[in-house]
C-alpha cells in the first residue's frame, strides 16, 4: 500500500553517530530540529483557517469534532480534546478524541490496531456521528489505514472531514475535505516521528481546538472566562479575572461571586446585572 509514496518522515536524519556525541551536543542539534517546526507550521495557516472556518459553521450549529489517530498522533488527539473541557468549559462529548485500540493505547503499543481499515467507522459509530459533525484524522506519514479508512467512511457519509499529516501529498489527504500538511523534515532519529511531526500536529491542534473555542464564545477579551474551577490555582486565577473585569479591589467579594455562580463568565454576568 502507497509503495510508491515518498515520507520525508522516514528519510534519514542528518545527524550521524548520534551515541557518541556529547550531551549538550544532541539537545542543541533536537532543539536545531524543533525550531524548523514552527516556520513550516506557519506555511499551513492558510489551510488551517480553511480548515478552522469550516468546522465552526458546523460547531455553531450544535455539531462535534472528533479526532481520530493511532499512536502518538491518537495520542496527541485525545490530549487536546480532554483539554477542552477543563480550559474552556465545554461538555465532554463537544470535541472527542478516538484512538485506535481503544482508551488502553493510550498506554500501551496495541498490535495491529492502526492496520484495521474498518475500525475506525466502527468507533465513530459509537457516538451516533451526523452530518453536524466533522472528524479530523492526525496521521504524520498520512498513510495509517485505521485513519484513511474512517476518513473515506466519513466522506462518504458526507461528513466534513480535515488531516492533519507531515508528509506532502500524503494519501490520507486525498480523503480530506481540509488537509493540513506541515512537511518537517527528517526526525533527529531516524522516523522517530513522536518528535518534530508530534511537535508540529500538537501545534496544529492548539490552533484549530483554541480558534473554534473562540469562535464559540468561550473565551472573553484574552481570558478562560469559562475554565472549570479544579483547583485552588485556577479559582485564585478566577478571582482575578472576575476583579480585573468588574474594576474590583476587594477580593472576598470576587470570591464568593465564584463561589455563588462557579464560573467567571456568569460571575461578571450576574454581577453586571444586579449593579446597572
Amino acid at each position: 500500500m502507497h509503495n510508491d509514496f515518498k515520507r520525508t518522515t522516514e528519510s534519514s536524519s542528518l545527524y550521524h553517530d548520534i551515541e557518541s556525541a556529547a550531551t549538550s551536543e544532541v539537545l542543541k542539534n533536537i532543539n536545531k530540529e524543533d525550531q524548523k517546526v514552527a516556520i513550516e507550521v506557519e506555511k499551513a495557516i492558510p489551510a488551517i483557517e480553511l480548515l478552522v472556518d469550516a468546522i465552526g459553521e458546523k460547531m455553531l450549529n450544535g455539531g462535534r469534532l472528533f479526532y481520530i489517530g493511532a499512536g502518538t498522533s491518537g495520542r496527541l488527539g485525545m490530549v487536546d480534546a480532554s483539554e477542552c473541557p477543563p480550559t474552556f468549559g465545554v461538555s465532554n462529548d463537544i470535541v472527542v478524541g478516538v484512538i485506535a485500540g481503544g482508551k488502553e493505547a493510550m498506554f500501551h503499543a496495541v498490535e495491529n490496531a492502526e492496520d484495521d481499515t474498518q475500525q475506525a467507522w466502527l468507533d465513530l459509530q459509537a457516538y451516533n456521528i451526523n452530518t453536524l459533525d466533522s472528524v479530523i484524522g492526525i496521521a504524520a506519514s498520512g498513510t495509517t489505514p485505521y485513519v484513511i479508512g474512517g476518513l473515506q467512511k466519513c466522506k462518504e457519509a458526507g461528513i466534513l472531514t480535515g488531516s492533519i499529516s507531515c508528509n506532502k501529498n500524503s494519501p490520507m489527504s486525498a480523503y480530506a475535505n481540509y488537509p493540513i500538511e506541515v512537511v518537517v523534515g527528517p526526525e533527529f532519529i531516524t522516523g522517530s516521528t513522536r518528535m518534530k511531526s508530534g511537535t508540529a500536529q500538537k501545534l496544529v491542534l492548539n490552533m484549530i481546538s483554541t480558534t473554534l473555542m473562540v469562535k464559540l464564545g468561550r473565551i472573553k477579551d484574552n481570558k478562560m472566562v469559562n475554565m472549570q474551577l479544579t483547583n485552588q490555582k485556577l479559582f485564585e486565577r478566577g478571582i482575578k479575572m472576575i476583579m480585573d473585569e468588574l474594576k474590583l479591589t476587594d477580593t472576598e467579594i470576587a470570591a464568593q461571586l465564584l463561589k455563588k455562580y462557579g464560573s467567571v463568565k456568569k460571575s461578571i454576568e450576574h454581577f453586571s446585572q444586579e449593579n446597572k
